[in-house]
């Protein structure tokens, strides 16, 4: 890997909770965000995301009644789960408490092959 390339650095994990009333909730966030250098809107992203996930060795599913395009997504590969989205010219990765970094950098080159742009990458923790 280029020296150049984002590390996928995981500086925190959220906390899965069972609340009593049932479901699950997480409590802290990691989130990395990436926004391409070219020229996307939200339909294209979207459009390209779901061109990855198709392929192997991805497994996923999404949620249509959100106002913005939400997967849990499954490498086969690496073995990582992690939830991504669409919102505001930017794919976001949500880090889950078992996600590792292989699993996000896989995504990510896979996403810069598909594409004709480079990507910036962020992260932000809550």
């Amino acid at each position: 890997m280029a020296d150049d390339q984002p590390t996928f650095a995981i500086p925190k994990r959220p906390t899965r909770r069972y609340p009593r009333r049932g479901g699950v909730e997480y409590e802290g966030q990691t989130v990395f965000s990436l926004t391409p250098a070219g020229e996307y809107d939200d339909d294209a992203l979207r459009a390209l995301v779901e061109a990855v996930l198709r392929r192997p060795p991805y497994r996923y599913g999404d949620w249509f009644d959100l106002p913005m395009p939400l997967y849990l997504v499954h490498d086969d590969r690496t073995g990582d789960t992690f939830r991504a989205a669409v919102r505001d010219g930017a794919v976001e990765l949500y880090v889950l408490p078992e996600t590792e970094r292989d699993g996000l950098r896989a995504f990510y080159e896979r996403l810069c092959e598909s594409s004709e742009t480079s990507w910036n990458v962020a992260c932000r923790t809550d």
